[in-house]
């Protein structure tokens, strides 16, 4: 189902609201003293003493209070639901009562979103908050696990009803009243028991709601491997349950996000990474390998993200689903909006359905249908979109984790990149209509459109598909895979092994491959578009690793380069984030590459465009440093080739003769090494000191290392800092040797990247650490001592 609006879970709207309705119903209006039994409650509900519960009070005293304080008489409703619920009640009574507060609080929470929708004045909900002041949601909590205690070998029975009653009514409480989901998250038992809860379909939905509402704000990540028979549990969903499940999933399998910036330098992760050792796998990891074990998860899962819409559930049981969310407040903004487009299309379409508008007096609010029942064909769309975005979600995840091999090989068996590619015009990438789904308060552009979600989640996934993987080829077809041969047979150069591999019983089918369908929406993406930067950084995963000719020469036929070079030229593009997507791709897409670097030289054909595409460089480092790097390997390797056609780009290529010159490299080092320090290296930065090793590395290779020393010393000096950047590359020397060292993805990638072996980093760096002033290869020989500060301690506790 469709994504929950953040404010209806536990966001700052909520506990603006619960501030102001303590504010009103503390004070009471000058009456203190039902004021101050509010606060007495409300001190026995944090310290677990005192009054605590309405059966701590007499029925006919709440009554009194109730005709001052206009308590709705929900302190005597909880005061009779008490009574008839103890352990030898056969609960009818109970249900009774509550279908009595039911309404009470679910108004409040319609007003609540209501409230939320139009922006208006804060708004207080003192029904829920009376309900949560005196007892109810501790009392609802214990009513739902009566299942769980056993009386002479029997366990106790509650209806599907009545438990429906209690969700929903907790529900409610959470959405209106702070501090309740929290409070509920603390309860570990109630979280792992509600899973359980999940068995029968009548409760199915509101518990997941209420299970993602609550692990959303849950510390600690709960463990599913806790969950009784949860293979069983979830081998026995229906594929509608298992896409709303994916929701729950996403929660429980993704790292917990500290949410502060520091943590996420590479100083702190080394040290995470250092203390989970010694913990051992952490809850998401543990969570993964749960779901990985059940029989056929991942072929569901599969199956669900490659469903066309004319496959999904029929209409009746479709109809039945959103009878169930029309009065799930949890989507509500999504479920309005899926009404106004059904009114749009039956305006036009004669379409056979009509829902209520909410408040309407129609029994139970189903919606009315004519003797058609054919929804129209946007809500079956919308209705699917919802679906895929969850899944593609948890593959994506469980594509990025341990198992990640295990995962690839599933996927791949599975046939999900066929599947996707089939539905890639239809439905992924399919034209906006009027009457697209948008959330209130956004357009069809913002992020937040299921629309947008789902086309950058489906980027997100083929990025973590393709990333360093051989399985990447499955994004082409037979054809595709055919041209590849070709092109390595007319350069005549080796087959990439990974192409012979690949299955062709599992390749994309139909005239393009889902690479080439990428490329050809990426090239009329508008300037503006969001979408820029996934997509660069989806093909540019293709191109990772180890270079290969014929995978640059199939993007380079069909114009990437160019289209790279319009958008960072002659668009003059302004985002950062798109800017270093793209000069990440360009840099993959033209390394090593003669054939690239004449194109280039072809597109940038007047000094103007070479001005513009050098500020774009220069503008920031951090964002292009990739593409210098790349640059900088190629210029080296062809000044050591023999051949008319690399000595012809060699001759007339602007970009190669810029990198060319030994200032310009000395400016790029100097830039490089000062933009970062070891406290602030971040996986996005750290790129830049790898760039600094790269230009020394090679200068090491022509024995011209002490040069570009002295010259950094000379630099230095004339900026009336002498010691400053030569301390600091130091120290980043030696952070690299702690982090380089004991990660051999990192190292595996720097050397495949770069075709310079990881040995020879490891000597550089070690040469340029040597302690022995003596070595003019040494940084330590080009520090005064009067500024010498190498020995710093930069590492975290």
């Amino acid at each position: 189902m469709a994504a929950a609006p953040a404010a209806a879970g536990s966001g700052a709207g909520r506990g603006r609201r619960a501030a102001a309705t303590v504010a009103a119903w503390g004070g009471c209006g000058g009456r203190p003293r039902p004021g101050n039994i509010l606060l007495q409650l409300r001190q026995g509900q944090l310290t677990g003493r005192g009054l605590v519960r309405a059966v701590q009070f007499t029925e006919t005293f709440l009554t009194e209070r109730d005709k001052q304080s206009k308590w709705s008489g929900i302190p005597q409703l909880l005061l009779k639901l008490y009574a008839s619920s103890h352990l030898h009640s056969d609960f009818i009574e109970c249900q009774n009562i509550l279908k009595e507060i039911s309404p009470l609080l679910s108004m409040e929470a319609m007003a609540f979103v209501t409230e939320e929708r139009k922006l208006t004045q804060e708004t207080t909900y003192p029904n829920t908050y009376i309900f949560d002041l005196f007892g109810g949601v501790d009392l609802l909590v214990e009513i739902l696990m009566r299942p769980t205690i056993s009386i002479r070998g029997q366990k106790l029975k509650i209806s599907d009803e009545m438990s429906k009653d209690c969700l929903s009514i907790l529900y409610n409480t959470c959405v209106c009243t702070e501090g309740v989901t929290k409070r509920l998250a603390e309860k570990n038992d109630f979280v792992i028991f509600l899973f359980t809860l999940m068995t029968s379909k009548k409760t199915f939905l509101q518990t997941a709601t209420l299970i993602e509402d609550i692990l959303g704000v849950k510390k600690e990540m709960i463990r599913l491997d806790e969950v009784p028979n949860l293979s069983s549990l979830v081998s026995n969903f229906d594929q509608q349950q298992l896409a709303n499940f994916c929701r729950i999933l996403a929660v429980t399998i993704s790292e917990m996000d500290t949410g502060n910036d520091d943590k996420h330098t590479l100083l702190a992760k080394n040290a995470q990474q250092k203390k989970s050792l010694s913990l051992g796998p952490s809850a998401a990891e543990i969570n993964q390998a749960a779901l990985l074990s059940i029989p056929g998860f991942v072929e569901r899962l599969c199956k669900l993200a490659t469903r066309k819409v004319s496959e999904s559930t029929g209409t009746a049981s479709f109809l039945q689903e959103l009878e169930e969310w029309y009065t799930w407040l949890d989507n509500a903004l999504v479920l309005d909006a899926l009404m106004r487009v059904a009114n749009e299309e039956s305006e036009h379409n004669q379409a056979s359905i009509v829902f209520p508008p909410p408040g309407a007096s129609e029994e139970n609010g189903l919606p009315h249908t004519s003797t058609r029942t054919q929804l129209p064909q946007s809500m079956k769309i919308m209705h699917e979109i919802m679906y895929k975005l969850e899944v593609l979600y948890v593959l994506c995840v469980l594509l990025m984790g341990r198992q990640r091999n295990q995962v690839h090989r599933m996927i791949a068996e599975f046939k999900l990149i066929p599947g996707l590619n089939n539905l890639f015009d239809k439905l992924i990438w399919r034209k906006h209509s009027a009457s697209a789904l948008v959330l209130h308060g956004h357009n069809q552009n913002c992020d937040c459109s299921p629309d947008i979600t789902l086309k950058i989640q489906f980027l997100r996934l083929l990025q973590s598909f393709s990333d360093h993987h051989e399985n990447k080829y499955l994004l082409l077809n037979n054809q595709e895979l055919n041209e590849l041969s070709a092109i390595s047979l007319k350069a005549n150069i080796p087959e990439v092994e990974a192409v012979l591999n690949t299955d062709r019983s599992l390749v994309c089918d139909g005239k393009r491959g889902l690479l080439t369908r990428l490329l050809q929406v990426m090239k009329k993406e508008p300037a503006e578009s969001s979408f820029r930067f996934w997509q660069a950084r989806a093909v540019e995963s293709f191109l990772r690793g180890t270079t290969s000719y014929a995978d640059q020469m199939f993007l380079l036929k069909r114009g990437l380069l160019e289209h790279i070079l319009y958008c960072i030229v002659d668009s003059e593009c302004k985002s950062r984030d798109v800017l270093q997507s793209y000069f990440d791709l360009l840099g993959e897409l033209m390394k090593f590459n003669v054939d690239a670097f004449k194109r280039f030289n072809k597109y940038i054909n007047t000094d103007a465009k070479f001005q513009v595409f050098l500020k774009q460089i220069n503008s920031s480092l951090v964002d292009s440093n990739m593409l210098v790097r790349c640059v900088t390997l190629s210029l080296d390797r062809f000044e050591n080739q023999v051949d008319m056609k690399v000595a012809e780009v060699l001759s007339e290529c602007r970009l190669l003769a810029y990198i060319s010159q030994v200032p310009t490299q000395m400016s790029f080092l100097f830039r490089l090494i000062n933009i970062i320090h070891v406290q602030t290296l971040t996986q996005e930065n750290v790129s830049c000191l790898n760039t600094s090793l790269v230009i020394l590395m090679l200068a090491r290779r022509k024995e011209r290392l002490p040069l570009y020393l002295r010259l950094l010393q000379r630099m230095e000096h004339s900026k009336k800092y002498p010691g400053f950047l030569l301390n600091n590359f130091h120290n980043l020397l030696r952070f690299w040797q702690q982090h380089y060292l004991h990660k051999d993805k990192d190292s595996t990638c720097l050397e495949n990247s770069s075709c310079i072996s990881f040995s020879y980093w490891k000597e550089t760096v070690s040469i340029l650490l040597n302690p022995d002033r003596q070595s003019p290869s040494a940084l330590v020989s080009y520090i005064e001592e009067p500024y010498m500060d190498i020995d710093r301690d930069f590492t975290e506790e």
